[in-house]
């Protein structure tokens, strides 16, 4: 598993049009996320996984603030279901944290059970739906979210309760 770069776009293009062929995601899509990849500013995380030479997975993470949002996962159709997509999810969530983020949000399709299956085993629960989200298939998303940790304030103010409780108490 490495950082995707600009090299691998055509690649994963390969793969994400087998896999998404309704709502593949644009050349543009990909180099437009890359480019907030890289540097002291970077906002992005995209890996790619490869076996033999060939890419048989890829992932991404946008973050903003103390919120990161799951862009995309995709594994190869033959190492479906070998844990590919588990150390994807895995290293984004790595990322999220090096980004200081509390929450992660994500969208799945209501009718991708696996994949919903695999982020419930991630702590994600369902906390939405999105009507017609992916097009042009007009099929519903469901939206999971998964709190990483506290925020620094949320953690400040409940140490802040309990040592006033304590103190009443003790």
């Amino acid at each position: 598993m490495r950082e995707m770069r600009w090299w691998d776009i055509d690649p994963v293009l390969e793969l994400e049009k087998d896999l998404f062929p309704e709502d593949a995601w644009s050349r543009g899509m990909f180099w437009s996320e890359l480019a907030h990849a890289r540097g002291a500013e970077a906002t992005r995380r995209y890996l790619v996984a490869e076996r033999e030479g060939r890419i048989v997975g890829y992932a991404g993470l946008a973050s903003s603030g103390d919120q990161a949002d799951v862009q995309t996962i995709a594994v190869a159709r033959d190492l479906q279901g070998t844990g590919l997509g588990g150390r994807l999810l895995e290293e984004l969530l790595r990322a999220a944290t090096a980004f200081e983020c509390h929450e992660v949000l994500l969208e799945c399709r209501v009718d991708n059970v696996r994949a919903q299956k695999l982020y419930e085993r991630y702590g994600f629960e369902p906390i939405g739906f999105r009507r017609g989200y992916y097009q042009p298939g007009n099929v519903d998303a469901l939206v999971m979210r998964l709190i990483t940790s506290q925020a620094p304030e949320e953690a400040t103010s409940e140490a802040s309760s309990e040592a006033t409780e304590e103190k009443n108490h003790g």
